[in-house]
């Protein structure tokens, strides 16, 4: 089992960054692929982007890609999300969430794991 906490999450307006944070514990957390995926309201959930075990590779969703940054520390047991450049469209709850695998980085919504997600909501 891995428990998941995200914070960081707030009122923001559009073109302004944030950070989203992503805190875990529970079982050995470097064995986890870590991921965001979103929802917006009345939509389904969206990958956003992921990242491996060890840190060394990430995926990201085309519409997020070149915005959006994801990292981890393993030390801290903590895997983040660099927002930047944000629109109103990225208006969305923001969820971690682990996949029990350590480098399978499909961009879908398919994980194990899930934190209770964090508000993101970006004004125009």
């Amino acid at each position: 089992q891995v428990q998941l906490i995200e914070s960081g999450g707030g009122l923001v307006q559009a073109g302004d960054s944030l950070r989203l944070s992503c805190a875990a514990s529970g079982h050995i957390f470097s064995n986890y692929v870590v991921g965001w995926v979103r929802q917006a309201p009345g939509k389904e959930r969206e990958f956003v982007a992921a990242i491996t075990a060890s840190g060394t590779d990430a995926s990201y969703a085309d519409s997020v890609r070149g915005r959006f940054i994801i990292s981890r520390d393993n030390a801290k047991n903590t895997v983040d999300l660099h927002v930047t450049s944000l629109e109103p469209q990225d208006t969305a709850v923001y969820y971690c969430a682990a996949r029990s695998s350590r480098n399978v980085l499909s961009r879908t919504t398919t994980f194990d794991y899930w934190g209770q997600g964090t508000q993101v909501t970006v004004s125009s």
